[in-house]
C-alpha cells in the first residue's frame, strides 16, 4: 500500500514542475528579448545639407555618386551626368526628391528616400519611386 502512495505523489508532482519548467522557460525567453532590442540610432536632421558620396547596389552592380543638398535643393552628379531637384521633408528622416527639368517621363516622377539609420559620418537609406513598391538600399558618406 505504501508503493501506491508513492505512486500517486510522483504522478502528482511531475505537472507542477511540467508547468514551473515552462514558466520558467516562458520568462527566460520574455527577458532574453528584452534584453537583445535595442534602438537604432537615427539623427537625420544632421543629413538635410551637406555633399556626400552614395554607394547603391542594384542586381548586383555598385553605382556611386555624389551629391550636394542644400535646404531646398540637390544637385547630384551621376556618370558625368548633372540633375538637380527640389527637396521636400515630408519629416526629420523621409524626403521627396522633385527633379527640376525632366527629360522624359521616367524622370518625372517623384521619389521617395527613407533613412535607415545614422552614424556620425554615414546614413543607410532605402528609396523608391512615390507609389512603388520595389525599393533599393544605399549608404551616403559626408564629404565634408
Amino acid at each position: 500500500m505504501a508503493d501506491l502512495n508513492i505512486i500517486k505523489i510522483k504522478f502528482k508532482l511531475v505537472p507542477l514542475f511540467e508547468n514551473l519548467f515552462m514558466r520558467l522557460f516562458f520568462y527566460f525567453v520574455i527577458s532574453i528579448s528584452f534584453c537583445s532590442c535595442y534602438p537604432i540610432e537615427r539623427n537625420c536632421l544632421n543629413y538635410h545639407t551637406g555633399n556626400y558620396k552614395s554607394d547603391v547596389i542594384i542586381d548586383g552592380i555598385n553605382y556611386t555618386s555624389t551629391f550636394s543638398r542644400s535646404k531646398n535643393v540637390q544637385v547630384e552628379k551621376f556618370e558625368g551626368k548633372v540633375d538637380s531637384s527640389m527637396v521636400r521633408w515630408i519629416n526629420d528622416c523621409e524626403v521627396i526628391f522633385k527633379t527640376i527639368n525632366p527629360k522624359n517621363m521616367a524622370e518625372r516622377k517623384d521619389i521617395h528616400l527613407k533613412i535607415l539609420s545614422t552614424t556620425d559620418s554615414t546614413y543607410q537609406f532605402e528609396y523608391s519611386y512615390v507609389g512603388d513598391v520595389q525599393k533599393a538600399k544605399g549608404v551616403a558618406r559626408r564629404l565634408n
